[in-house]
């Protein structure tokens, strides 16, 4: 067997998810910049984050069926396209609406990557290393979302349009993984399958695992092609035997993203800066974030088949809640102080000049500060004040918001973030698979989009305390969620779940 051939294989192809991870996670730096440039509202900017979710949704739909009229490979080969395309766009906009396109295509090659890169993994390795191979994909998703971080680190400071070189740099990445997958094999299986070229899939499993090995899966998959079970339809995922089995599914897929943790991936700097650091330190402190969630994923991933499924959730979510109610108290224990020096750090000379009688004042609720401010301030210069200059009167637990963030993304890491997967792959019988996942992806990426563009808004009008304690209470209802509903599928087969969650 040609492990290092298959290896270097799948490590070409798991490029689709570390940029996916970078294009996830790189906006969080770019934030401040896109904000001041297109002028945006809360609702924009919203959207101008979360819009790549939307671009998902569509490649999610798109994605499946074009890999299998064209090819994983091919599908992959636009998917790097799109990547590339985006990244150089984006930092090239000079507009909100070529902001917003340039986004939506990024978005339309990760949902084609998190589907297609994997399959492709799964189809072309052989099954002693298939588990190892394919989690290469959800490893590079986090490594991606790390190298992102500390790009950002290392660029925010780059000239005052920084965030172009941010979004700009994903395109170097993007066209190595381009022309990488000119180098990989079609999947032997999709070429048996579609084009019955069994020669040349043969030629191509030799490579993989030598002559003996070829000759068997060859056999199998053309077994499996005689005897091919008729495909689910959408309408079968609405039958009651099925009912407990989308409880699951789609409650999983709902916590995972409504307890807001791409809220944290994409804002990270900016929470930081809400806490009083300054823009280094914030993005700093993004690193930190981004190695934390890398360490606790690694450790997910040897723990997953150790300890359970449903241990690691209930442990997680159980985290999750106490990690974000610490959040919640720091910024509500919070004061706000005038004094001459906080004052003289306010950017903007007419908010300066409309709250120098204020000096002196405090605040012990940021309620009570945003009052007071507003009958000062028009309405344009409020919302500057709640974005950029609040974190110039605030003194608070910085770390403990620290502490409080890291505590959150290592929770999240070795349970919901990898989890879900496994368990919707495991919990859905062969007949609805493929149609099931697709749809509680989509629907993950819907409420993931929904997070993203309300984010903003909960920030600036709830304020960070209401923010987080919201998010407690969500990660708390998944707790009781995961506790009632979700059954524990390590060490049984696949036939064994499908028996004890079909109802006849």
């Amino acid at each position: 067997m040609n492990k290092s051939y298959t290896v270097l294989i799948s490590l070409i192809v798991a490029l689709g998810g570390f940029l996916l991870g970078f294009d996830s996670a790189v906006i969080s730096g770019a934030v401040k910049g896109i904000t001041a440039y297109f002028n945006m509202t809360d609702a924009m900017l919203g959207f101008s984050v979360g819009c790549v979710i939307f671009g998902a949704m569509a490649g999610n739909l798109l994605a499946g069926p074009m890999a299998d009229k064209f090819g994983r490979k091919n599908v992959l080969i636009v998917v790097a396209a799109l990547f590339a395309i985006s990244a150089s766009w984006s930092a090239l906009a000079t507009s909100y609406v070529e902001f917003i396109i340039a986004r939506i295509i990024g978005g339309i090659g990760i949902g084609g990557a998190i589907l297609i890169a994997p399959i492709y993994i799964a189809e072309i390795a052989p099954p002693k290393l298939r588990g190892s191979l394919v989690s290469f994909n959800q490893l590079n998703i986090v490594i991606g979302i790390s190298v992102a971080y500390f790009s950002n680190y290392f660029l925010v400071n780059y000239g005052d349009e920084s965030w172009r070189w941010m979004l700009g740099v994903e395109a170097i990445p993007a066209i190595v993984y381009f022309a990488s997958l000119f180098t990989v094999p079609r999947s032997p299986r999709w070429l048996i399958l579609k084009l019955n070229k069994v020669k040349l899939a043969r030629k191509i499993l030799q490579k993989i695992g030598g002559e003996e090995y070829a000759e068997l899966t060859v056999a199998e998959i053309q077994r499996g092609l005689e005897k091919k079970e008729k495909k689910g339809k959408l309408s079968d995922l609405f039958k009651s035997k099925y009912a407990t089995i989308m409880i699951i599914a789609l409650g999983i897929a709902f916590f995972q993203q409504i307890t807001g943790i791409n809220a944290i991936f994409y804002y990270a700097p900016t929470i930081f800066e809400q806490a009083g650091g300054s823009t280094d330190s914030s993005f700093l402190q993004a690193i930190v974030v981004g190695l934390t969630n890398l360490v606790f994923t690694l450790v997910a991933i040897w723990l997953i088949d150790r300890l359970g499924r449903k241990p690691l959730l209930l442990l997680g979510t159980s985290f999750m809640t106490i990690a974000l109610l610490m959040a919640a108290l720091a910024f509500n224990n919070a004061t706000y102080n005038f004094n001459g020096d906080a004052l003289k750090r306010v950017g903007d000379p007419q908010i300066y000049k409309a709250l120098q009688p204020m000096e002196g004042e405090s605040f012990e609720s940021q309620s009570r500060l945003f009052e007071a401010v507003n009958e000062r301030l028009a309405e344009e210069q409020f919302l500057n004040f709640k974005r950029n200059e609040i974190t110039n009167f605030i003194n608070i637990n910085a770390s403990l918001v620290l502490m409080a963030i890291l505590l959150y993304v290592a929770a999240f890491a070795i349970s919901l973030g990898p989890v879900m997967w496994t368990l919707i792959s495991e919990i859905f019988p062969s007949k609805i698979k493929g149609i099931a996942i697709s749809v509680v992806g989509f629907f993950n990426s819907l409420v993931s989009f929904s997070v993203t563009q309300v984010f903003p808004w909960e920030l600036s009008n709830l304020g960070p305390t209401l923010t987080f304690a919201l998010y407690a209470l969500l990660s708390l209802l998944a707790f009781f969620f995961v506790s009632r509903y979700v059954i524990e599928t390590k060490g049984k087969t696949l036939e064994e779940v499908e028996q004890s969650l079909i109802r006849t």
